[in-house]
């Protein structure tokens, strides 16, 4: 184990790793060989280990707080009939009010540190999301604001196609897209959750074309079955 002098130094390639590995255990949750399947869990346990070597570090908090948001709702990914549900359409009845709960107690404890970072950010934008649980709806706006902060500290691929898609529901189509077409067209070649929300948003301002070509490289690009038939479902209603 590193001594605690050493542990401010390592902390941040600790997280990301830890992240990283929930994060492949979620995509492939659905998957029922997959030898990742397990990730998630343990990716929880170290979390919450993390805890303890570093109760100080909000950004452990933050972390530990994304992922039980995250996994509350695994039960209401997909339907009785395995077919896959987004995030926005899920019957929050059947998340895990107890993980939330949990959750909301692990982002209040980094608040009060005063020192805001990624992890918390990204947590404080599945809070607003698991509020839909109580209130019935979802502040765009607010996520919308969250992600600017996440853009100024890290701004990946992936928190500049989320700000896009909460643009996109705060301020309209229109705006989210022009956030999309102003990322690098080589970064986006293989990347799935892009051309999914561009098929929707194209969709959605009815340029059917565009809306097509986006959806068949989402589905070539989903290594989830259930995904490829939703989005297949999408443009088959164009």
């Amino acid at each position: 184990m590193p001594g605690a002098e050493e542990i401010p130094d390592r902390l941040d390639s600790v997280l990301e790793a830890i992240y990283a590995a929930y994060g492949s255990g979620w995509d492939e949750a659905a998957i029922a060989d997959s030898p990742r399947r397990r990730l998630a869990e343990e990716a929880i346990y170290l979390g919450k280990l993390l805890l303890q070597l570093a109760p100080h570090e909000p950004e452990v908090y933050g972390l530990v707080a994304t992922m039980l948001y995250c996994e509350a709702r695994r039960a209401a990914r997909y339907d009785e009939g395995g077919s896959y549900i987004p995030l926005s359409e899920q019957d929050c009845s059947r998340w895990e009010k107890g993980l939330i709960v949990e959750a909301e107690r692990y982002l209040h404890a980094a608040s009060q540190t005063g020192r805001i970072g990624r992890f918390q950010l990204i947590a404080a934008i599945q809070s607003i999301h698991a509020q839909r649980l109580w209130t019935g709806s979802i502040e765009w706006e607010e996520i919308a604001l969250l992600y600017e902060g996440l853009i100024q500290m890290s701004p990946t691929l992936g928190v500049l196609v989320g700000r896009a898609a909460a643009i996109a529901e705060a301020y309209g189509a229109e705006r989210g897209l022009a956030l999309m077409e102003a990322i690098s067209s080589e970064e986006v070649v293989n990347y799935q959750p892009y051309w999914a929300l561009a098929g929707h948003l194209y969709k959605r301002m009815n340029r059917k074309e565009d809306a097509y070509s986006a959806y068949s490289l989402a589905i070539g690009l989903s290594t989830d079955v259930s995904v490829r038939q939703f989005l297949s479902r999408q443009a088959s209603e164009i």
